[in-house]
């Protein structure tokens, strides 16, 4: 099922860029769009899991850097049948973690210094157990594919703005979108945001599911619901040099807005994320649902 998704998602993405290049640059663009696709699809197989890391800067630790660490993902990795993923940490005091890599074979877990510091060792093992439950269900080559889609295709949409402000002086017969101030003004607006819709539904669906996997797969929800509380707060109060073409890989978005951008995180709410796990323990007409449902 998730193979057929990434097919379904990877053929959706690259439609959209063929269109987007097309509304540019006509049938050269049209063509221009598609190799660049063919290009992105292979790199991001690849290569996504090495980008991003080298991206936030994580270095790869190992037993003797954190043993506590070590052992509990080893544990978690062998209860759930997953090979050990590597282990990177990123600098940084804003607790997050995110997983990355193109299979579970190639799985790897980056958290952040802040994390180590602000979490106990069971809210730990339900953050990692979530880290996992994305390798498992292969979230993280569908992240990587949503996000290069998305950022490609904002930067096509960049380039047609210069194009609409410089493409003054072509001829008619030019069908790219210099010549056509309407269809430029439509990529910049429409194109960028149909990627990100797209990245964002993936990208709220699949946390859900990691919440209830990694719970599952730990034992007990509550320590990453009380995880998820803790890294949610200091997320609002620590800022994080991070891209929004990869904010959706965290296990709490990065970065904040109010306002109209909330209605475009790439993380469904937290208070939901908490009730959704808390009602795993406590069934959903629980007090404690209750109480987390007054702040939806």
């Amino acid at each position: 099922m998730n193979t057929m998704k990434i097919v379904f998602l990877t053929a959706t993405l690259t439609v959209l860029l063929v269109v987007v290049g097309n509304l540019l640059g006509g049938e050269s663009g049209m063509i221009v769009a598609f190799l660049f696709a063919v290009v992105m699809n292979f790199g991001t197989y690849w290569f996504s899991d090495k980008i991003v890391l080298r991206m936030y800067g994580a270095r790869e630790i190992k037993p003797p850097d954190n043993p506590v660490l070590f052992q509990t993902t080893q544990e978690l990795a062998g209860s759930a049948g997953l090979p050990m993923p590597r282990l990177y940490l990123i600098k940084g005091d804003q607790p997050n973690a995110f997983a990355t890599g193109r299979n579970p074979s190639h799985g790897a877990v980056a958290v952040t210094v802040g994390i180590t510091r602000l979490l106990s060792r069971e809210e730990i093992r339900g953050v990692i157990a979530h880290e996992l439950a994305h390798i498992k269900h292969r979230d993280t080559l569908i992240g990587a594919l949503a996000a290069t889609f998305a950022g490609a295709i904002s930067m096509l949409a960049s380039i047609a703005q210069w194009a609409m402000i410089f493409g003054g002086g072509r001829s008619s017969d030019d069908r790219g979108a210099g010549s056509h101030p309407v269809a430029a003004i439509a990529m910049m607006i429409i194109a960028p945001t149909a990627a990100m819709m797209i990245q964002m539904a993936i990208s709220r669906s699949r946390e859900f599911l990691a919440d209830h996997g990694g719970a599952q797969m730990a034992g007990n929800p509550l320590p990453l619901a009380n995880a998820l509380r803790k890294l949610h707060l200091k997320s609002e109060q620590i800022p994080m040099d991070a891209s929004p073409a990869t904010a959706h890989l965290f296990i709490v978005n990065p970065l904040h807005g109010g306002g109209v951008m909330k209605l475009f995180s790439t993380h469904p709410p937290i208070e939901e994320r908490v009730a959704r796990l808390e009602a795993m323990v406590y069934g959903e007409n629980s007090r404690w649902v209750f109480h987390q449902q007054q702040y939806r």
